[in-house]
Order: structure tokens, then C-alpha cells, then sequence
């Protein structure tokens, strides 16, 4: 695979625990304004825009952009992010208790993404390529990084481990407790970085879809000129990723009592009680109802494929859909979804306050199983796997003017 060292603009090192922040989609804009209060150097204020504009502002409209071009030219011109005075490669850990996880932060060529050799497992929503697009096109840079696995490859290992044995340029611990720790590779080690990243075969996508997408139509309009032809992403060992589960939340009963729900459960699974909500195992789900997790338990048939047997597969097909009328989860707004990050009183809570009918606690996927998917170019049904702990926008950007 080909990767390239680029000149990110980055905080300076004392602005770095202002700048960090999290992704821009998993907040919303009442989440984003509260945690950017008070705090003028948030990357937030670049991701998402709206926090600085009257409340219900579109954040797709042309003053949403406009808006995230000035904060972000505010931060450069103020010199809270100065741009690196030369190509490198960076590395990027994070420390989430014992859980341990060092990437290698690079562009990758948008060419290998449109060949396939930069995976997807699912599929990307043209509204939101739209707006990751216009994003690019009004800053002239890539903000936050695409989230990537590749199969572990020694030769990348030794470097970044070689690099990481020196004194980190950044290390500081976020509001939520998780460590970011970032070390610059020496320029001469790019040659050499270059050549082992040729070894790796394939890079998949954990998170990032649409920036990924939207990366490559911005080089494609630009004839794949100059860092065009590049996109932000960090890459880790598959072997160091964790993916814990995403869970479903639907709004109501379908007309159904929750009598005639659980009915309905036991005739589509085998259900137990349950003393809580977390699967033991995969081909089982956890279903909160009527104050009462219940554990729903199921068999595979011989010979089926990988995408119908996963447990978010099962779950929309025999039940989801046949029985509460999820037809299309991408679409519906009768369900939601929860990362596993939040934990399980919160879900159960939604159902307990009203917010929702019914809940139900996943067994992670496994990052084997999202690469074997994407090898087959087959795609995971929506928000199949939630990915921690999460890249923070802000400290690496990529210029593509």
C-alpha cells in the first residue's frame, strides 16, 4: 500500500488538550456547544460550525462552511495551529484503562480506495459524503482522520515501536480519561516507512466511511493533483483494535403489548431471564422490556454466509423487521442506535424514562469478522460496530491546497 508523509497543522504543544477534540459525529450540536463552552480553541468550533450560529442553523447550508473556514483560519492566525515546516509520519497512541493502541498517522492515496484495496464493510450515505465533500472543498483540508486496520505487518511495527521509544511531542489525558500520546517520526525514517507499508496488502476501514468517500470524489474533481490525491487517515495493527458492541433502541411496540412482544421473541428465539444486559456470547442478544432484560439465544443454520449470520443480522431479520416493522434501519426513525462506550444502565434507562419502547444489548463483532466482510466486498448492516476509543480531531490536519 502506498502511504505518504505530509506537513500536518497541528497545535502548539500547550494548546493541545484545548484543541483535541472529539469526532464531529458522535456529538450533536447541543453535545458539541456544551463542550466547547468557554473554550475558543475546541476543534469544534471547525467540525461543527453550527455551535457558533443562531440555534437550528442547517450545519449542511453555505454559512455553516463559511463559518468553519473562519474558525479554523482564526486558529492558524492566531497561531494555536502551526503547520509543520516539513513532511513527516506521526504516531498516535491511546490509553483507554488497560487497553493500548498505537496507529501510524499518514495520507493514503484515494486511488487505492476507488481500486478497493482501501476496504469498506458498509455503505456510505450520498447526503453525508455531500456535506464531508463541501467541508473539504471550503477548508482546503482534510480535518479529521479516516480510522483504519491492516493486518499486522512486523516491518511497520519495528518502526513505530522504535519511534515510540523516544519522548513524545504531546501526551495528555482527555476529559473522558483517555490518554492521546503523540511522537513525530524522524524525516529519515520516512523511506523506510514508505517501503514497509508497501509489504501491507490491504488497509480496512474501522471508522470514517464517508471522509473516506468524500476524500477521494474532492481528488477525482481535482484530477488527483498534489495532496489532493491524499487523505488523512491513522492506521493500526488489527490485532490491537477493540470493537465493543452498538446497540438498538426502538421507539415503540408496533402495536403490540409487551406481553405480545416477548410472545412474539419466543417464537423467533429461544428467551431466558436474564440477570443483566451483556451477551456472554455471540447468537445471543440481550432485549430490556417491561423493566426485565430477558436473554435471546439463537442457532445458525450450516452453509450460511457471513453477513446474514451476524447477530445485528439476525436480530433485523427475524425479529426487527418481521415483528416491530424496522424495515430499512439506514432510514427509519423509529430506531436508534447507542455505542457500547455508554454502557448498559444507560441504555435500560432510555426504555425506563420513556425515550424508548424496547432495548437491546449486542455482542460485539469481531475486528476478523469486519475484515473477512470486506474481503468478501460484501457490506455489514448498519452500525454494526463501534469502534473505542475514538480518534480526537484537531491535532493532525491535512492542507490539500
Amino acid at each position: 500500500m502506498n502511504i505518504h508523509p505530509f506537513a500536518a497543522v497541528r497545535p502548539t504543544p500547550a494548546a493541545v488538550p484545548r484543541v483535541a477534540a472529539v469526532p464531529y459525529d458522535v456529538v450533536d450540536a447541543v453535545e458539541a456547544r456544551a463542550l466547547a463552552a468557554g473554550n475558543p480553541d475546541s476543534f469544534l468550533h471547525v467540525s461543527r460550525p453550527e455551535i457558533d450560529m443562531p440555534d437550528g442553523t442547517d450545519c449542511s447550508s453555505d454559512a455553516a462552511y463559511a463559518q468553519a473556514r473562519r474558525a479554523f483560519d482564526a486558529l492558524r492566525a492566531a497561531g494555536t495551529l502551526v503547520q509543520d515546516p516539513e513532511p513527516r509520519f506521526y504516531a498516535y497512541r491511546q490509553t483507554m484503562g488497560s487497553h493500548v493502541q498505537t496507529g501510524l498517522v499518514a495520507t493514503f492515496d484515494t486511488k487505492e480506495y476507488l481500486a478497493g484495496t482501501i476496504k469498506q464493510h458498509e455503505k456510505t450515505r450520498r447526503d453525508k459524503e455531500d456535506d464531508r465533500t463541501r467541508h473539504i472543498e471550503i477548508l482546503r483540508a482534510h480535518t479529521g482522520p479516516a480510522y483504519l486496520a491492516y493486518a499486522d505487518e512486523p516491518a511497520v511495527d519495528a518502526i513505530v515501536e522504535r519511534v515510540c521509544a523516544a519522548a513524545p511531542r504531546d501526551d495528555f489525558a482527555a476529559p473522558d480519561g483517555i490518554r492521546h500520546t503523540v511522537w513525530e517520526v524522524p524525516s529519515a525514517e520516512n523511506d523506510a516507512l514508505v517501503a514497509a507499508f508497501a509489504k501491507v496488502p490491504a488497509a480496512y476501514i474501522a471508522d470514517g466511511h464517508h471522509r473516506s468517500a468524500a476524500a477521494s470524489r474532492y481528488a477525482r474533481g481535482n484530477g488527483f493533483a498534489g495532496e489532493s490525491r491524499w487523505f488523512l487517515a491513522v492506521a493500526f495493527p488489527a490485532s490491537q483494535l477493540k470493537i465493543l458492541p452498538y446497540n438498538r433502541l426502538v421507539a415503540d411496540l408496533n402495536g403490540l403489548t409487551p406481553e405480545g412482544l416477548l410472545a412474539k421473541a419466543r417464537e423467533a428465539f429461544t428467551v431466558t431471564d436474564a440477570a443483566d444486559g451483556a451477551p456472554a456470547a455471540g447468537r445471543h442478544a440481550r432485549m430490556f422490556l417491561g423493566g426485565r432484560w430477558y436473554d435471546l439465544a439463537w442457532e445458525i443454520p450450516e452453509g450460511a454466509d457471513v453477513v446474514s449470520s451476524l447477530d445485528v443480522s439476525v436480530l433485523q431479520d427475524r425479529f426487527l423487521a418481521p415483528v416491530l416493522g424496522i424495515d430499512d434501519p439506514r432510514t427509519s426513525p423509529r430506531i436508534s442506535f447507542m455505542g457500547g462506550v455508554r454502557g448498559l444502565d444507560e441504555l435500560s434507562g432510555r426504555v425506563v424514562s420513556g425515550r424508548a419502547a424496547v432495548a437491546f444489548s449486542m455482542y460485539p463483532v469481531t475486528v476478523g469478522e469486519m475484515m473477512a466482510i470486506a474481503d468478501a466486498g460484501a457490506i455489514m448492516p448498519p452500525k454494526s460496530t463501534w469502534f473505542e476509543p475514538k480518534l480526537r480531531s484537531g491535532l493532525f490536519v491535512h492542507v490539500v491546497d
